[in-house]
């Protein structure tokens, strides 16, 4: 049987990715493009990392998987969590790969840490995979946990780059960290692929999109995308291989940053408390100008093993407070909205929550810039969500136009400005491209759901397809495949309180969650 490699490009859009194709600086994926199928994908609700990655691998948007964004907002119980792989209530594409009798390996993929045994490998990546604040994991990565001294000793593996990068002037050492780290995925994957004769391997590059958000098309973004290229000039070389690119969602350069939380509280839908927070900002203390004090004196490892952690929460980001400290910093009883970042906003359930909504998204369409309108729609979330786990989701959701970056910071004072610490923002909008013995040469298919992913690679491999994973099998064969709808399978119930505190504060560095 034809085996397939997948490799997942975190925020890979073909709006970065065509002048480079026809310009010649990418000349294996002008190739590859040139005898394949290949198509724009739409991600799901807010197109993000998590829970985009978990939307692929088990073909359901996040009604399905119980987690819509890193954190979990319940502002009935007056909580936020932050999320990990534990909380996905799912099975994977992988997990009935085993079931018909074939081997996998998933190597780098966000959401997937703490790892879980599968038959073959996990190896946990992402912003979720921690050890510490500034440091990058060194054990409890792998599934065999015996396998993360061997990628360390073969390929100098690492889960996180050091230096880690966190500005848009870090061009030097920080850039080139990551390019190793790049390339000792691809060499991990691929060995462990041949060395353990694998039926599927899927190797996901989550820092190829934190090179988008903080350098768009420049110079490092480029570089990277080069080496990307130069592999898979290598992988479609491959015998009896099929080889499979996607990305979680897309990226455009940021245009507009809107300060959801600030603009909630001035249209009277919070209101707002006094923090320490507040206090340390009057005074010029922000964790980028300290951040950067202590990278170049280098005592990084030092205050970040010394200060304790309460302390280190307390020092704001210049964009205000994010995570459970937002609910430090309004009155949660008189409080009628809270959003997260990038698209969830939820209502206060003390409130009548259908009249609050029905305002709040009116309130919403309305909001604009010089552009036009923030949102290219508004929508209450029962309505682009499915599954056991709509309950709990969002009641509003936004759907942020390229190029707008909906920052749920509280106490930053501004409502909307100019690009900050992004220069690209997520989009909906990302890529797929199937090549090898079991592909067909149909050239660009119409836009194709995320979704559609792990039905499609499912029976590629001759596998049938679970009857609640939500997207279809494309029409990319080489011949008629047939396949049949089977009875998903029901994984135990994970722990899903392990690592969060770490996970937080990774998140924190990556300028995801501050």
């Amino acid at each position: 049987m034809t085996r397939t490699f997948v490799v997942g490009l975190d925020g890979a859009s073909w709006r970065l990715l065509d002048p480079w194709i026809e310009d010649g600086t990418l000349p294996n994926l002008a190739a590859l493009r040139e005898h394949s199928s290949w198509a724009e994908t739409r991600s799901c609700l807010p197109p993000v990392t998590f829970p985009n990655w978990k939307c692929y691998s088990a073909g359901k948007d996040p009604g399905g998987l119980g987690v819509f964004w890193f954190e979990r907002v319940d502002l009935a119980e007056g909580r936020i969590d932050v999320m990990n792989g534990g909380n996905f209530e799912t099975a994977e594409l992988w997990d009935y790969l085993n079931d018909e009798g074939q081997s996998a390996g998933v190597v780098n993929m966000p959401t997937m840490y703490p790892p879980r045994e599968i038959d073959g490998v996990v190896v946990a990546g992402g912003p979720d995979a921690v050890e510490g604040e500034y440091r990058s994991i060194s054990s409890g990565y792998t599934s065999p946990e015996s396998l993360a001294d061997e990628l360390e000793d073969r390929f100098d593996y690492r889960v996180h780059p050091e230096p880690l990068l966190s500005s848009n002037d870090e061009r030097g050492a920080e850039v080139d960290a990551i390019l190793d780290l790049l390339d000792a995925r691809f060499e991990a994957a691929t060995t462990l692929m041949e060395e353990r004769d694998l039926d599927f391997v899927h190797v996901t590059l989550f820092y190829l999109n934190v090179l988008h958000h903080f350098f768009w098309d420049e110079e490092p973004t480029r570089r990277a995308w080069e080496l990307v290229d130069e592999w898979l000039g290598r992988l479609d070389g491959m015998e009896d291989t099929n080889l499979v690119l996607m990305s979680d969602h897309g990226s455009a350069p940021t245009t507009t940053e809107f300060y959801i939380n600030e603009w909630l509280a001035e249209n009277g839908y919070q209101v707002r408390g006094r923090t320490v927070e507040d206090v340390l900002q009057t005074l010029g203390l922000d964790r980028e100008r300290l951040l950067q004090v202590a990278k170049r004196a280098g005592v990084v490892d030092v205050l970040a093993n010394v200060v304790p952690e309460r302390i280190q929460q307390l020092v704001p980001q210049r964009e205000g407070v994010k995570r459970n400290r937002k609910l430090e910093a309004i009155d949660v009883e008189q409080s009628k909205v809270l959003a997260s970042g990038q698209g969830p906003v939820y209502i206060n359930p003390r409130f009548d929550v259908e009249s609050v909504r029905e305002q709040l998204m009116a309130d919403l369409r309305e909001v604009s810039d010089e552009q036009g309108p923030l949102f290219t729609a508004v929508h209450r979330g029962e309505d682009v969500y499915n599954g056991p786990y709509v309950d709990s989701a969002p009641e509003v959701v936004v759907d942020q136009r390229p190029g707008v970056h909906v920052n749920d910071g509280i106490g930053g004072g501004e409502i909307q400005t100019g690009p900050d610490r992004w220069a690209a923002e997520n989009t909906p909008h990302g890529i797929f491209l199937t090549s090898g013995p079991d592909f067909a040469d149909r050239g660009e298919l119409d836009r194709i759901s995320i979704l559609d992913m792990a039905p499609t690679l499912l029976a590629a491999s001759g596998c049938d397809v679970p009857s609640d994973m939500r997207g279809e099998v494309l029409p990319v064969f080489d011949d008629d495949r047939s396949w049949d709808r089977r009875d998903p399978i029901t994984l135990d119930e994970a722990d899903g309180d392990r690592g969060s505190d770490a996970v937080t504060e990774r998140l924190q560095q990556l300028g995801y969650m501050e």
